[in-house]
């Protein structure tokens, strides 16, 4: 790991450009590769960079002007499911067609926020749109006529603590708090749950709590939960205690709360599905920051039992980040590469496999990912929704933009993408936390 004089050197050279010019994106380095170079089966990765200055290139969240929305790809719509809603992170669809949304942010984090550095992205934070309080609550939205606006909203569950992830199997539905698993009883067509929880397990939180989002996904047969858990740093610089249980996905019988660890060396997992061809298990995966604008690509991958991926002490496989002291070459003798690249530091954070005939047979087969967008990068990468084709089970190509201007001419956020989900007639939902907005995305000639 990085000295203490060493980080402290940097970050409060990172902080007095802050407090000059409200950025530091001058103060670092540019990409010198096209974005496309850190997207696909097999992307480039250049020699990492290190400065004085790590670079901040956040775009400031500045919400939508009246009349402005997204832009779909040619022979896609967009309209606004709901809107005025309080930093939606994430969306799940019922069987009978409801939309729950959780609206939420960071829980409180006292030591994450000490020194210099805890300062500086803590303002960093806060240009980004992510400095309000959490709602902490679930809200239900139903569209029952059929015209892709939600007519009914209600507070579903409320007084969660930084609620993220949610799954229904059967009668019981979970919920992922920041720090625990829950479960609720639930009726086909409830709009509120009052119920008292009960608790699953605990999940990995505290005063630090680096990557707070966990999210949950039922196994098809509904005996298992898997449970995403952040790292509890960038890479590594807190130690190895801090990150106990971290970077992982778990496994979880919801019956006992017994867990164990799936896969390991995950940075920042959130998004997971079922690939319908394989079966398998994918995730989306933030990758580390600080070591230049075309490192690291953030990535789509296969979950493959016992596997380790890397961090902290490798990315991509077995390159080494000599960051991380002291090394473990064994563990990275181990690291297996991922299946595909996103691009670096697109920050995905949905992702959802497709279905249903409300978009075009041209996404009929691959997965829809939000990419909540950048801030260690110059120029900016993702703000934005893509589409990464499978065939034969795995991802082919580029990944499409299926929905852009998120970022105005300027180089402010309108909207910053984070869940997507498919609702029951097969649109695309889209949680935007900056813009407060559930877009739906359906075929041009689909409601």
């Amino acid at each position: 790991m990085q000295s203490l004089a060493g980080l402290f050197k940097r970050w409060r050279a990172c902080a007095l450009c802050l407090l000059l010019f409200g950025s530091v994106a001058a103060c670092g380095d540019t990409a010198l590769l096209p974005p496309e170079a850190g997207m696909g089966p097999n992307p480039t990765l250049p020699q990492p960079k290190t400065s004085l200055i790590p670079t901040v290139n956040i775009a400031p969240a500045k919400g939508w002007p009246e009349g402005v929305m997204p832009t779909p790809m040619a022979g896609l719509t967009v309209t606004a499911l709901a809107s005025g809603l309080d930093h939606p992170r994430w969306v799940y669809v019922l069987p009978n067609g409801d939309v729950l949304v959780a609206e939420s942010n960071a829980p409180p984090k006292p030591d994450d926020a000490k020194g210099i550095k805890g300062w500086v992205m803590k303002k960093v934070m806060r240009r980004a749109g992510a400095g309000v309080p959490s709602a902490n609550r679930i809200t239900l939205l139903r569209d029952a006529d059929g015209d892709g606006t939600a007519e009914t909203r209600t507070v579903f569950l409320q007084d969660l603590n930084s609620p993220f992830g949610m799954a229904l199997v059967g009668n019981d539905f979970y919920v992922a708090n920041t720090d625990a698993v829950l479960r609720f009883p639930y009726e086909t067509g409830q709009t509120r749950i009052t119920a008292k929880p009960v608790k699953v397990l605990d999940l990995p939180a505290g005063p630090i709590n680096h990557h707070w989002t966990k999210n949950i996904i039922a196994s098809p047969d509904g005996s298992k939960l898997y449970v995403t858990v952040g790292s509890n740093s960038n890479a590594g610089e807190r130690g190895a205690e801090a990150e106990v249980g971290r970077a992982a996905i778990w496994e979880v019988d919801p019956k006992t709360g017994s867990h164990r660890v799936l896969a390991s060396g995950l940075r920042n997992p959130n998004g997971m599905g079922w690939a319908p061809e394989s079966g398998a298990l994918w995730t989306v995966v933030n990758e580390r920051d600080e070591i230049g604008s075309d490192l690291v690509p953030d990535y789509l991958t296969s979950v493959r039992e016992g596997a380790f991926y890397g961090w902290p002490y490798s990315y991509y496989g077995q390159h080494l980040d000599d960051r991380v002291k002291p090394p473990r070459p064994d563990l990275v003798a181990q690291a297996v590469s991922p299946d595909y690249a996103l691009g670096s530091h697109v920050a995905p954070l949905g992702m959802v496999f497709s279905e249903g005939k409300a978009l075009p047979q041209s996404f009929a087969n691959g997965a829809f990912v939000g990419e909540h967008g950048s801030w260690n990068r110059v120029p900016r990468s993702g703000y934005k929704v893509v589409f990464v084709p499978f065939a034969g089970g795995r991802p082919v190509g580029l990944p499409v933009d299926v929905l852009t201007g998120f970022l105005s001419a300027e180089g402010n956020a309108y909207g910053r993408p984070v869940g997507v989900a498919i609702d029951k007639r097969g649109a695309l939902l889209v949680a935007d936390d900056v813009g407060n907005v559930i877009w739906r995305v359906s075929g041009a000639a689909a409601k």
